[in-house]
């Protein structure tokens, strides 16, 4: 933000808002169409994959991904947002499996059993979602601190990684992640040869595809992994045991949830991790799909609860894993024209397609290509500029993401966003946020809306911030005074940033002022804030 005032940008247009419900199917069937069927092909083999990595049966990813696109899709807050299983959940699913299915008598797991388990904690968690969006709790993801998030998703993504190299190897580990990393050095060692090659042919695929020119708008690199990965199986004469195994006769797709751990501590442990992570996956990606919208759209953030909370109630309750909102495929859902929540809905169509007319051809994709789209999609998630991002927007939020990956990692999830989010709050306390109200007035002036700042602002205070930005009049010349700001955390700096965009869509403009007696904390444009002493 500048202290001129900015104006938006003019950019092409990119025509009339898209009708939505059934006007909008009507209106927009052959752009939802075709990018439902690209999603459905990005979706298959990794919903296979993420529910194999999650110790749920292969077939439960599929079944996420149908209820996912065609009960979600209809009910959600958002626009082109993809529903399914996702990467960012693995580590809790598997978590829950271990957990629930380890009998405290012989110390051995029954993944069966756990499975089992893991579906009636997915049908509360849906229903508690289904609650926080009645209560109106969907702006509470603005409450955050962003390197937080990023932290847990960088631990869950080595912690992918960790489990799938293994499996990409074709060598079977057990024990807790610390041990599952020691294990590397050996898997390699005893690594199946044939089975290793396919995962790391799957691996070059998924790093090398993306750089083929347009063949890859059309041709998604999780479908070249599976073209290839198949016929090599079949070459190798892979056993059963290093293939996809799901069931041929649809109707064994189904299992029921066990509520006899529902009493425990550690299932309500995995009920509070679920809906914290899955909502508040789904959440971050709506609103990032927000912006890369051509048209803007806001999403519902209620609704987006509420539509999250009944699918995973449902998906769960029939043997599905718990589906978010997932990143990568929305977006690839936007580039591909998507238009409206259809393109969902088509994709979880072709998914139950697939599932009923092809399951002899499921069975023959190697796990190890699964596992090596896994490894690619873990390595993003703990890519080494993540950790170089948040060094540049300041050292205490390096100091936030590290210390949560590590703890994610080391020890538990859960324990690690808590850790990571206490960490911020005695730093925000330390820089004199005291108070989760936010310190602002606005005054208004005809055509003219002025909005100032006082104290000192960190991310818990920014939900009551949110409140009064979005009761804001659209279509106003808006100014931001900083001039009794005291500090502003990178968190909320950023988003501040986001929120002149934001204005600027509903045809008004943003202006800063008072800033001068502020300095950034890092070279960031997005930077903490602090007064100059």
């Amino acid at each position: 933000m500048s202290n001129a005032t900015s104006k938006p940008t003019a950019a092409a247009s990119p025509g009339p808002v898209p009708k939505d419900w059934i006007a909008g199917l009507k209106e927009n069937a052959r752009f939802d169409l075709m990018a439902g069927f690209i999603i459905f092909l990005i979706a298959l083999p990794l919903s296979l994959g993420i529910a194999i990595a999650s110790g749920f049966p292969p077939i439960a990813g599929l079944v996420t991904a149908v209820i996912g696109g065609m009960l979600g899709a209809l009910i959600s807050g958002s626009h082109v947002t993809i529903n399914g299983a996702a990467a960012g959940l693995i580590a809790i699913c598997f978590g829950a499996v271990t957990a629930l299915g380890l009998d405290p008598a012989t110390g051995q797991v029954d993944m069966i059993a756990g499975f089992r388990y893991a579906l009636a904690v997915g049908v509360v968690c849906g229903v508690l979602q289904i609650a926080m969006g009645l209560a109106r709790m969907g702006k509470l993801t603005n409450m955050f601190p962003l390197n937080v998030v990023h932290g847990m998703l960088a631990g869950i993504g080595v912690i992918i990684m960790a489990k799938q190299i293994h499996l990409a190897l074709g060598v079977s580990v057990s024990g807790d992640m610390i041990k599952t990393i020691a294990a590397i050095p050996s898997s390699f060692a005893g690594m199946n040869q044939n089975v290793a090659l396919i995962g790391l042919i799957s691996l070059v695929i998924m790093i090398v595809w993306p750089r083929m020119g347009k063949i890859t708008k059309f041709v998604p690199a999780p479908l070249v992994v599976v073209l290839a990965a198949v016929p090599l199986g079949m070459f190798f004469g892979l056993d059963k045991k290093y293939l996809v195994q799901v069931p041929l006769n649809i109707a064994e797709a189904f299992a029921m949830p066990d509520w006899g751990k529902v009493n425990t501590g550690v299932f309500w442990k995995f009920v509070v991790t679920y809906m914290f992570v899955a909502s508040l996956e789904s959440l971050l990606t709506a609103a990032a799909m927000d912006k890369m919208d051509p048209w803007k759209r806001r999403s519902n953030m209620n609704q987006e609860l509420i539509g999250k909370g009944a699918a995973n109630a449902l998906s769960s309750f029939i043997g599905g894993l718990p589906m978010i909102a997932e990143v990568v495929r929305s977006s690839a859902n936007i580039m591909n024209g998507a238009r409206t929540r259809w393109s969902n809905f088509f994709h979880g169509v072709f998914i139950l397609v697939a599932v009923a007319a092809l399951p002899a051809v499921l069975n023959m994709i190697p796990l190890a290509a699964l596992a090596g789209m896994l490894v690619f999609i873990g390595f993003r998630l703990a890519h080494p500029k993540e950790f170089v991002h948040a060094a540049h927007t300041g050292k205490e939020e390096l100091f936030y993401m590290v210390a949560t990956t590590v703890i994610v990692v080391a020890v538990d999830l859960l324990w690690g966003v808590i850790a990571g989010f206490a960490l911020a709050v005695l730093v925000n306390a330390m820089r004199g946020v005291r108070s989760a109200k936010a310190q602002a007035r606005v005054k208004a002036d005809g055509d003219n809306l002025r909005l100032e700042l006082q104290g000192a602002h960190g991310f818990l205070n920014y939900v009551s911030m949110r409140g009064q930005l979005d009761a804001l009049p659209p279509g106003k010349k808006l100014t931001i005074d900083y001039s009794g700001v005291s500090y502003m955390d990178h968190t909320v700096h950023e988003r501040f940033h986001d929120f002149d965009g934001e204005y600027a869509q509903t045809g008004g403009s943003v202006s800063t002022v008072g800033r001068e007696h502020l300095k950034p904390l890092s070279g960031s444009d997005v930077a903490a804030l602090a007064a100059r002493a």
